[in-house]
């Protein structure tokens, strides 16, 4: 299982020349300030979510279930299909529990860590600069199929990474027109590719302290790791 990269982008953006790309500039900037304001609001936030996982054709995972996200970086990804699984961030620690396994693995988050994926939008600051080094706006009839929008309206921003040692190549981030993250797609180096779609967002909503702790059941052995690969790496 791979972790949810947690979702976002950086503010920095490329200067550009000419009267298009001045005007096309100030679309993105001003999309980015949108959703970082929009983020600024939410304390929690609940969705289902389908996950897509591929190593290159012919060789795609699917997975479904439920999402949660509280501030300060605390997320609770429970897979539901194709097997039941859980992947939990309690701000200090990582667990994955397969309850057909009877196994809990359990390493420490560090803090470098927290800032190395999108879903940090949803837990630490909305600032997209700590994520990427150029945002771009994906024309709506991109030659790339998955860079296009999944709903039409729906903008999708293109995020390039800081440095070379980044652990993506590019993050694909569509948003609908609340503002709201409906799709994020992580690419990779050597053709791995994570793609997320969320439904269903329910923001500030009361969310259980219990939900954000795992009492490991009897029986259950627990390995502690160096790191763990969840939804898109924690």
């Amino acid at each position: 299982m791979r972790a949810p990269q947690a979702l976002l982008l950086a503010l920095l953006l490329a200067l550009l020349l000419g009267s298009g790309a001045a005007a096309q500039t100030r679309e993105v900037r001003e999309l980015v300030r949108a959703i970082e304001r929009h983020y600024q609001s939410v304390r929690t936030a609940r969705a289902i979510f389908l996950e897509r996982y591929s190593e290159g054709p012919g060789h795609l995972r699917a997975e479904s279930g439920t999402v949660y996200f509280s501030r300060p970086g605390r997320m609770r990804w429970e897979y539901e299909s194709p097997e039941e699984k859980l992947f939990l961030v309690d701000g200090k620690q990582v667990w994955f529990y397969v309850p057909a396994d009877r196994t809990v693995t359990r390493a420490e988050l560090s803090e470098a860590a927290q800032w190395q994926t999108p879903f940090a939008m949803l837990t630490r600051r909305p600032e997209f600069r700590r994520f990427c080094g150029r945002v771009e706006l994906v024309p709506a009839d991109a030659a790339d199929p998955a860079a296009r929008p999944s709903e039409a309206g729906n903008p999708v921003l293109r995020c390039l990474p800081r440095g070379d040692d980044a652990p993506f190549r590019e993050v694909l981030l569509e948003v609908n027109r609340k503002h709201q993250i409906v799709r994020a797609l992580v690419r990779e180096p050597a053709g791995i590719e994570t793609e997320f779609r969320f439904a269903r967002w329910e923001e500030n909503l009361p969310l259980r302290e219990v939900l954000f702790h795992l009492d490991v059941p009897p029986g259950v052995a627990i390995v502690e790791q160096s790191e763990i690969a969840g939804p898109l790496r924690e």
